[in-house]
């Protein structure tokens, strides 16, 4: 079984909050930016000045929290099975986010077939699947923890194209 903790981090330099999420204790973000660095290679490419620097960022800021005033109730619960699990880093619903089929037992809920949407040539992510025991999982849910600040923190070298 995979572990998740779901928190609440401040948004858009605001009093506004996002739901942040880490699976095995990395952000999902983290995860989702490595994942992608290859498919972004032909849209980058000799694009910024440092090179190297900028879409490391872009990649690594390609996603953000879903917003917390902005979606009720549970979040990570969609209907016919698909769901956004993170939204885009412009704040726009809808825009650039982060989708996963997501199932639920009476034991598990099962993250899998994460896709970007508005990039659909990109086809399924190699992200997951995620299998997360239903309690722990609904549990974590009901407790987001509450940060003072984003902790993705700043892009790894090496992850530009």
């Amino acid at each position: 079984m995979n572990g998740i903790e779901f928190f609440h981090y401040p948004w858009d330099g605001g009093p506004s909050l996002a739901w942040g999420l880490r699976v095995d204790g990395v952000d999902l973000r983290a995860r989702t930016a490595w994942a992608t660095r290859e498919l972004w290679r032909p849209e980058l490419r000799d694009q910024f000045e440092d090179q190297e620097r900028e879409s490391a960022e872009l990649i690594w800021r390609q996603h953000e929290g879903l917003g917390v005033l902005d979606v009720p109730g549970d979040p990570f619960r969609g209907t016919a099975g698909r769901t956004a699990v993170l939204g885009c880093s412009c704040g726009i619903p809808r825009c650039g986010e982060l989708t996963a089929h997501v199932e639920a037992s009476a034991r598990t809920v099962t993250w899998s077939a994460f896709r970007r949407p508005e990039r659909e040539q990109w086809g399924e992510l190699p992200v997951g699947p995620f299998v997360f025991a239903r309690a722990a999982y609904e549990a974590a849910l009901r407790s987001p923890t509450l940060l003072t600040a984003d902790p993705l923190g700043p892009a790894p070298a090496g992850l530009g194209v």
